[in-house]
């Protein structure tokens, strides 16, 4: 069954941003821009999460969080909430709130929390803990990376984006999605750095390994040994 994730957010960019992430793994986005119509749709029990940001007009995210908790509504939620809001988050907990994800956030974390929060009422199968593609494997709970039998020392930013070739084995990822996985949504989209990190981990983990599919972006391949 496909999940339904409301996005309650009034910032166009992030919103977009968001949904075009969801949307390109498997799930149906819905998004509004004010706290009104985000307690409305979410007590319609049309969707299966709400990704609520705390800064709405009309009603803020705490008076949304408030009154869906008041209606009985025990849909999952999920705060998006400024970095240094600790007294918010606290709150946004304390009053319902299932999780949060502190904003400037990278997609592959808001996408980890979001399928954490709809496991339990999916009944999914456990998220792998270790992704492997040919000899490549990543420990995502130590955050080691194998080659074989060797142990593969990459930066918190190269692993991230090992990691998200590992999650689309085969798949042609756009420089675009790369950036969007990795860097976040506030990030310069006119940067070359998707294509220096490439270059990084072509170096540690076999120059065969990421294939660059000329106007597209570039693509995990499968069944290279080094």
């Amino acid at each position: 069954m496909t999940n339904r994730v409301l996005i309650a957010e009034d910032e166009q960019r992030i919103a977009s941003f968001v949904a075009k992430g969801l949307r390109s793994n498997g799930f149906v986005p819905t998004c509004v821009a004010d706290g009104q119509s985000a307690l409305e749709v979410a007590l319609a029990g049309d969707v299966d999460l709400l990704l609520l940001d705390l800064g709405l007009p009309d009603l803020d995210g705490f008076a949304v969080l408030r009154q869906l908790r008041a209606a009985g509504s025990r849909l999952p939620v999920v705060v998006l909430t400024a970095r240094d809001g600790v007294r918010d988050t606290v709150a946004a907990l304390e009053g319902g709130a299932d999780d949060y994800v502190s904003k400037p956030f990278r997609f592959e974390e808001l996408l980890a929390r979001v399928r954490l929060r709809l496991r339990p009422d999916r009944g999914a199968a456990p998220e792998p803990t270790v992704l492997r593609s040919g000899d490549l494997a990543l420990d995502l709970r130590t955050r080691q990376a194998r080659v074989g039998d060797r142990v593969i020392d990459l930066t918190a930013r190269e692993f991230v984006l090992a990691e998200t070739f590992l999650r689309h084995p085969g798949q042609v990822l756009a420089r675009e999605q790369l950036l969007s996985a990795v860097w976040g949504y506030d990030y310069d989209p006119g940067s070359n750095i998707v294509d220096v990190y490439v270059g990084y981990l072509r170096r540690k983990l076999g120059a065969a390994r990421i294939a660059t599919v000329r106007g597209m972006g570039y693509r995990l391949e499968t069944a290279v040994r080094t």
